[in-house]
């Protein structure tokens, strides 16, 4: 990335304004010597401003980066004295939003061990697997999970949050030394069809991937943002290092409720709030608080935005929304600001700086504006390949994204679903994705969601289930009039099934398996 964009970037949102000399000096000390994982990002935040508050729980309390950075290296130094955990480990880590969830993903960090962020929504047997496939040494884990950890193999040390506690107590203050290897982040994939996998997430190695995000996304040093997304997702532990990076004030809650969410926001004042996009769906169905709060930026990213969305969020909160398409494996792809969200609702927006994106048929060649291909993306953060040993299609450094798109002829980027989510019915391709966000369009929806299953004439057809409003009702042959009269006949949902709610996990996608459970039982 080259120089001038990266200091006009960090110039236009706060990071060079000078400081005093011995704490400037002492931030780049720490980056130099720790780089630039999460551990280091921790660093020479409490370098640079140890005085000023680094995350702030539910029930208000306020820990600096200063205390941060001891608790997190007293956890680091009771973990090796107590538990054994050496450079090289694998440290899973199951808790909801809190600082204990931090101060544990940065202690294994200090250690050179590996942090394994493990989704709050496993079932024991998910996580026994998980456990077993990523050799976890330890499992820091929530009180709440107690039950779900109980089976665990024996070799898996357990450490739950009094103990965890203890060990930050009974440990001694004092700066450690940088290990001997670089402790990495492996995020578990959403596992939406199957059980999930371990990806090997790169460590940063400048301020490269900060200011692709931050050029697009108009967050600033020393901001106040809420990270509403799971940190144990993709889309929360990014937000967590941007703020990191920027020395931002992170408010924390443990479980997402929409008119808490609204009070803290308010109550912190904060200019950013990072979610998923069901959180924007919850967010408009509680009467918005007055006076509104001073959001500058509403970041989201995860999943596709239904359609819609975009606009009924922004006419009440204001254009500040920002949609970020991306994946464990690609980090990010494109990004869509309020404008282009405005003229496009279900765009996922333009490639930043320095990222390459490139639509592509079966063969590996481009394909032109409009028509629909696979999508490949190339930037410096695309992840090392799967624990398991295994990796995606490469094409001439970028990576298939597993998705399929088009962009259109302003170079606007439309993501049609994943690739295995297509159907085949009749001979014609049919994108569910296209239905849903239709189908959402209806005053009397909630939440809308479309599978293809087995058909005995047509091999594949659609499905589509439903989760209405409070109180209203829907003919289900309404429904399919509304989609023919918008669609081809083979994109009618044969099937219209109204449920109570979509069943989805913990980063808000819908768990396309359940639905296929629910069709067949």
């Amino acid at each position: 990335m080259d120089l001038p964009f990266v200091v006009a970037t960090l110039t236009r949102r706060g990071l060079l304004t000078p400081g005093r000399p011995i704490r400037v000096a002492a931030q780049l000390q720490a980056l130099r010597r720790w780089g630039w994982n999460i551990a280091g990002e921790l660093r020479q935040a409490a370098a640079r401003d140890p005085d000023r508050t680094a995350v702030v729980d539910e029930q208000g309390t306020r820990t600096t980066y200063a205390e941060l950075l001891d608790r997190s290296e007293r956890l680091a130094r009771g973990m090796r004295t107590a538990l054994g955990v050496r450079p090289g480990d694998r440290v899973g880590v199951l808790c909801r939003n809190h600082p204990g969830l931090v101060e544990s993903i940065v202690a294994a960090t200090l250690l050179g061990a590996d942090a394994v962020l493990v989704n709050t929504g496993l079932s024991a047997a998910q996580l026994a697997t998980v456990a077993e496939e990523q050799r976890l040494r330890v499992l820091v884990h929530d009180a709440e999970f107690v039950d779900r950890v109980a089976n665990l193999a024996a070799e898996v040390l357990r450490l739950d949050e009094r103990a965890r506690e203890e060990l930050v107590v009974g440990s001694l203050s004092g700066e450690l030394r940088p290990p001997g290897r670089d402790g990495r982040i492996i995020v578990l994939t959403s596992g939406t069809t199957g059980a999930p996998k371990g990806a090997r997430r790169p460590t940063p190695n400048g301020f490269g991937p900060l200011v692709s995000i931050i050029d697009r996304i108009p967050l600033h040093a020393r901001d106040t943002v809420m990270i509403a997304a799971p940190l144990f997702h993709t889309w929360g532990y990014a937000a967590l290092q941007v703020c990191f990076a920027l020395r931002a004030t992170i408010v924390l809650h443990r479980r997402f409720d929409p008119a808490a969410t609204l009070a803290a926001l308010v109550a912190q004042r904060c200019d950013a709030l990072f979610a998923v996009p069901v959180m924007l769906q919850r967010l408009l169905e509680v009467p918005p608080p007055e006076p509104r709060p001073p959001l500058k930026v509403v970041a989201v990213s995860g999943s596709a935005l239904p359609g819609g969305l975009a606009p009924r969020f922004m006419d009440v909160y204001g254009d500040v929304l920002h949609n970020l398409y991306g994946s464990t494996e690609v980090s990010w792809a494109s990004i869509a600001g309020p404008a282009e969200l405005r003229a496009a609702p279900t765009t996922a927006g333009r490639a930043p700086h320095g990222t390459r994106l490139q639509i592509l048929d079966a063969a590996g060649e481009p394909v032109p504006p409009g028509r629909v291909g696979r999508i490949f993306v190339g930037n410096e953060m695309l992840f090392e390949g799967y624990t398991s040993g295994t990796t995606r299609e490469h094409r001439d450094g970028l990576l298939d994204t597993g998705d399929l798109g088009r962009l259109d002829a302003d170079g606007l980027l439309f993501v049609d679903g994943r690739a295995d989510d297509m159907i085949v019915s009749g001979g014609e391709n049919v994108f569910p994705s296209e239905v849903e966000d239709l189908i959402a369009r209806l005053p009397q929806v909630r939440e809308a969601a479309v599978i293809g299953v087995p058909d005995p004439r047509y091999g594949q057809r659609l499905a589509a289930f439903l989760a209405l409003h409070p109180g209203e009702t829907l003919d289900p042959e309404a429904v399919r009039e509304y989609v023919r009269h918008y669609l081809a006949r083979f994109s009618v949902p044969r099937d219209v099934v109204f449920v109570k709610y979509l069943p989805r996990n913990a980063t808000g996608k819908v768990l396309a398996r359940e639905l296929h459970r629910y069709y067949y039982s």
